[in-house]
């Protein structure tokens, strides 16, 4: 470690595998092309008219004693379950400069995401969405000195934008709550237009659901069954899981999209209550913790709400990048599936080796990422294919232009690709033993590390023994000083200089064979290692050549040296 950082009428709305039922049987009647044939295009992508996925969350869920989302229990959440537009509570972090403010929006949700937060408030309230804001500010809240209303105007997908009021009513009584709710009401009519879409999300702090302030609402928004519930069907949202505190109330025109909350293999149907103590498996929302819905002072639970609405102008693409045929990979090595979408949120990947028989990956992963870790099956094939599908529109799919194969070490094995996979730069703590670099070796045969090096910027920092092989599909991992290597960790190494060194504030790491040829390298920013224990490994894990991400976003491990990320042996 060194410290040196205009409205259109809208189609009824069909469930999304009718529509490609109706949509396929009406092609093959127009002598177009059914469904069927769509799978086998020749020209590698499939293109479809979509409804695009909206999922929106209610969120009081700063922990700590400073009403923040400094101590990250709310960031976990905000990143295990990828909301697009988000009505947040007690909007603070770090200093809550701007600099501050947009280092947790990008955290939390991604570089990608604007947010709008209000001023001169102690607790503010704030939006944040993946879709670009075209208008913000805030309307008085006469009841309340410390914060108001806050509203954003996003531009959604579709002919709709999307109005979002951001809400924190007072715990002090129902009547100044429903007072509350009818100034907030009047400003909505003053000006939110009758045709565009409308959320009020947050903190109502109701404790119960026939307070009055929801006969008000529901001159605006609906206020009906059914209602979010978590894991257990319980649908009250504060600390104690007593009370109906938090809701993502929206207009009729909104709610006629509503479509059931969906993440990892659990579906909600009326949105979710996301209670970190209940949610299982807790890995579908990592790096969520179990442990933190219950942190300090964590007073409420997030509510979310998914919708499908309509985008007249958009198509969903997916085109298999690869293996799309040719390709011949080593039974056992880490490999990369690789895809190009649009339109699309979610993917699901499988693998036949036989061209009839598909077998699943994953039901649903991010189709923004563009690329899933693959272990090869231990099967010789010379039929092997792999197909990306929408995970929620079959129809929206793409598969290998031809046939790849697989073959076992009897039948060549393939080289060895050695390559960086994981760097821990800021140890935990101060012993600076603990900073490693974990070396794979993907590909078919052993690689033989007699006389490589790594280095960092300002030198050599460890030169491998003679006689060191690292086995195909196996790891290495060289830490600081044979001291900082924890126990259960195996095929590990104490640096031969002393230590690693590694640069807190961005550095360049570099692997070398015997003859002093770069075999890998990779700079890291500061924002790899800022954070104490928190390693950054290439996402997806085991993939050369792919992007470093925190660990954490990975798995809720912050490293893991000698294991993959999610905590396997290699």
């Amino acid at each position: 470690m060194r410290k040196t950082e205009t409205s259109s009428s809208r189609p009824t709305r069909l469930d999304s595998r009718l529509l490609a039922a109706v949509l396929s049987l009406t092609l093959a009647a127009c002598g177009g092309v059914s469904q069927e044939e769509a799978v086998n295009d020749p020209l590698g992508t499939q293109e479809a008219a979509v409804s695009v996925p909206l999922r929106v969350m209610a969120a009081n869920i700063s922990s700590g004693n400073y009403q923040s989302y400094d101590p990250g229990h709310g960031i976990r959440i905000f990143q295990g379950t990828r909301p697009d537009v988000v009505a947040i509570q007690e909007f603070n972090y770090g200093d809550n400069s701007a600099s501050a403010i947009r280092s947790f929006v990008d955290t939390a949700f991604g570089t990608g995401f604007s947010y709008y937060r209000e001023g001169g408030a102690q607790i503010p309230n704030g939006i944040i969405s993946r879709y670009p804001i075209i208008a913000s500010g805030e309307w008085d809240d006469t009841q309340v000195s410390n914060r108001d209303f806050a509203w954003a105007r996003i531009d959604v997908p579709g002919p709709k934008d999307l109005w979002v009021v951001s809400v924190h009513l007072l715990t002090t009584s129902s009547s100044i709550r429903n007072t509350e709710a009818t100034n907030l009401v009047n400003f909505i009519k003053a000006n939110v237009p009758t045709t565009d879409y409308l959320v009020i999300a947050g903190d109502y702090n109701t404790s119960s659901r026939t307070e009055s302030c929801f006969t008000t609402f529901s001159q605006v928004v609906s206020t009906a069954s059914p209602y979010p519930a978590d894991r257990n069907g319980n649908t009250n949202t504060n600390a104690s899981r007593g009370s109906p505190y938090d809701h993502v109330l929206v207009d009729a025109d909104l709610r006629a999209w509503q479509t059931a909350t969906v993440i990892g293999s659990s579906s909600f149907a009326a949105g979710t209550v996301i209670d970190t103590r209940v949610y299982s498996p807790i890995s579908e929302i990592a790096p969520a913790l179990s442990s933190d819905s219950g942190a300090t002072n964590m007073q409420h639970m997030a509510v979310i709400k998914d919708f499908l609405i309509p985008d007249s102008t958009t198509t969903a693409s997916i085109t298999v990048g690869s293996p799309n045929g040719g390709e011949s990979y080593a039974a056992g090595s880490a490999q990369s599936i690789t895809w190009t979408a649009t339109g699309v949120t979610s993917v699901k990947i499988e693998y036949t080796l036989n061209g009839s028989t598909w077998t699943p990956l994953t039901a649903s992963t991010s189709a923004s990422t563009g690329s899933y870790g693959w272990t090869v099956p231990s099967t010789t094939t010379t039929t092997a294919k792999v197909r990306v599908s929408d995970a929620s529109n079959s129809a929206i799919t793409d598969t290998s232009d031809a046939n790849f194969s697989i073959t076992t070490s009897g039948g060549g094995g393939g080289a060895a690709v050695v390559f960086i996979n994981e760097i821990l730069a800021n140890e935990a703590g101060s012993d600076v033993n603990g900073e490693f670099v974990e070396i794979v070796n993907s590909g078919g045969t052993a690689a033989d590390l007699s006389g490589w090096t790594l280095s960092d910027a300002a030198g050599l920092r460890h030169t491998f023994a003679s006689g060191t092989t690292l086995a195909a599909g196996k790891a290495i991992t060289v830490f600081g000083a044979a001291a900082g290597i924890p126990t259960g960790v195996s095929n590990a190494v104490g640096s031969t200089s002393g230590g690693l060194n590694l640069s807190n504030s961005g550095d360049t790491v570099t692997l070398k064979n015997a003859a002093g040829t770069t075999v890998d390298t990779t700079t890291y920013s500061s924002s790899l290692a800022g954070t104490d224990g928190v390693s950054m490994n290439r996402g997806p894990d085991v993939t050369s050549g792919a992007t470093f991400v925190l660990h954490t976003t990975l798995s809720s491990a912050t490293s893991s040296p000698g294991t993959r990320a999610n905590g396997t042996a290699y």
